[in-house]
């Protein structure tokens, strides 16, 4: 009997972040690149940077690292493309800005003021019956953060996705 191997792909997380001259259509050429190679992106953040006229994007996916390095080249390709970067382990930090409303009443309140400190999360509005939290954080302490206050009962939230920088100086 003729044996059989199988290769399995192995989907680790990556963060990109590329730097782009702020053009129209460069988001949604870079969009369509990532998802044009099977690529779902995760979440994506895109802000211009201190420079006039560039942006930073950030995007998170799982994806296989030889597809990706194929998708990575071709981006550094793109017209309005500065510079691409794939960060690895530690290489970056990165952090997420959570806002969520929260059903709170009197009894509630001093909880849920207790876990925003602990947290080190904002209260930005108060109203009779809710509170608008803002927290920042790694995506670890953003989950921890939201399993807790998921029982006051969450009736909006926002997410910014992840925003993160290379560790050390800039070669840009």
């Amino acid at each position: 009997m003729p044996s059989t191997t199988f290769h399995t792909l192995t989907l680790m997380r990556h963060v990109i972040s590329v730097l782009v001259e702020n053009k129209f259509g460069v988001l949604a050429r870079i969009a369509g690149l990532f998802s044009g190679r099977g690529f779902n992106i995760d979440t994506l953040n895109v802000a211009p940077t201190h420079t006039d006229g560039r942006s930073r994007i950030t995007a998170t996916l799982e994806g296989d690292e030889k597809a990706l390095d194929q998708c990575i080249k071709q981006l550094d390709k793109l017209v309005d493309v500065i510079q691409v970067e794939n960060y690895h382990g530690d290489e970056a930090v990165g952090r997420e800005l959570v806002l969520l409303k929260v059903d709170a009443n009197s009894k509630t309140r001093s909880e849920i003021t207790q876990i925003c400190d602990v947290f080190r999360g904002k209260i930005i509005d108060v109203a009779p019956c809710s509170l608008i939290i803002e927290a920042t954080g790694n995506e670890n302490k953003i989950k921890a953060f939201l399993n807790l206050l998921e029982s006051f009962g969450v009736s909006e939230l926002a997410r910014t996705g992840l925003v993160s920088l290379r560790r050390g100086r800039s070669e840009i």
